[in-house]
């Protein structure tokens, strides 16, 4: 009977320990995470700054996870055709987006075949990029106050470029023209510097576009710069006034990027995945070279980048109103 007892003893330790293993293998597993390489998709064509960001964060990453990341680029569709193909990708984290500020504008734009929410889980904000406001030289204003006093003068005469209907530029255009009371005619160009021939010849009279595209009309003086958008001067451009400063207060526009995954990726591979990328950010000769092209790194924490996600598409949704665009 004792004998017995010992045997009956015995079996339910060896129980109790299968089971303690069984119930750490989840953990171990997140803890073995990567195990094979990562893919991280751009949703828009080489060069742009989503496509600089995730190359440079990616070696570094390589580097530190002990697993290549592929930056594979999947443009069309303002970004919907890149992330539409992360939204159903397996939540295990070796498929990720590293999206635009179009990603929280296209709601406002188009009938999606995800949801810009609930379709996947924030890993990073990664940057931030300013957006300047320029003028054609033949437009007789100096600053941001000139033009709109300009503008209300010549009702139906300002024309402002962008880069394609529902990016930054454009929304930022829109949000101008609804803020300073202005009646303007948006122009759409494919791509920014398609715009700048026709803005520097004064065939359309202004434009949002980020610093790095800006350089060179900007340093041959043949456009002119007003006001950046953000809420703080560019190191880049120490004299350039923001808008608020301009006399536009509540102003605030960029361009960004951020690392999305697809949702019921685990906590753990999130939390992992923002610590690597953050310290990639981080890395002093990454912060030079995004220095260098006018942008600014960002370090945050996944509930942060949620939080900004939810915060620019409400600040959309209203100047898509405004502006009486619907989505199509």
């Amino acid at each position: 009977m004792a004998q017995a007892r010992s045997t009956l003893q015995r079996l339910s330790h060896g129980l109790a320990a299968l089971l303690a293993t069984l119930a750490a293998t989840p953990v171990l597993a997140a803890g073995a995470y990567p195990d094979h390489p990562i893919t991280i998709i751009i949703p828009a064509s080489p060069g742009g700054a989503i496509d600089i960001v995730a190359r440079l964060i990616g070696q570094k990453m390589s580097l530190s996870m002990g697993q290549s990341v592929v930056v594979t680029n999947k443009p069309g569709a303002t970004g919907t055709i890149g992330e539409d193909y992360v939204a159903k990708a397996a939540p295990d984290g070796y498929t990720l987006v590293l999206a635009a500020s179009s990603h929280a504008i296209n709601p406002s734009m188009f009938k999606l075949p995800y949801d810009t929410v609930k379709s996947f889980a924030p890993v990073a904000m990664t940057h931030s990029v300013p957006l300047m406001l320029v003028v054609t030289p033949s437009l007789p204003v100096k600053s941001v106050q000139e033009l709109i006093a300009y503008g209300k003068a010549h009702p139906h005469e300002l024309t402002f470029a962008s880069s394609g209907p529902g990016g930054a530029p454009h929304f930022s255009g829109e949000l101008f023209k609804s803020m300073a009371g202005l009646d303007m005619v948006h122009v759409p160009y494919k791509g920014s510097t398609a715009a700048h021939p026709d803005l520097t010849s004064g065939r359309v009279s202004m434009m949002f576009d980020t610093l790095a595209a800006l350089h060179a009309p900007v340093s041959g003086h043949s456009v002119r710069p007003l006001a950046v958008t953000t809420t703080h001067r560019a190191a880049s451009y120490p004299d350039v006034p923001t808008m608020a400063e301009a006399g536009l207060p509540g102003y605030d526009t960029s361009t960004w990027g951020g690392v999305l995954a697809p949702a019921g990726t685990p906590p753990a591979v999130i939390n992992k995945l923002n610590a690597e990328i953050n310290k990639a950010l981080s890395a002093p000769d990454v912060k030079q070279n995004l220095a260098q092209m006018g942008i600014e790194p960002v370090t945050q924490s996944p509930q942060y980048f949620a939080d900004f996600i939810q915060s620019e598409m409400v600040k959309w949704q209203k100047v898509a109103h405004d502006a009486n665009i619907r989505p199509e």
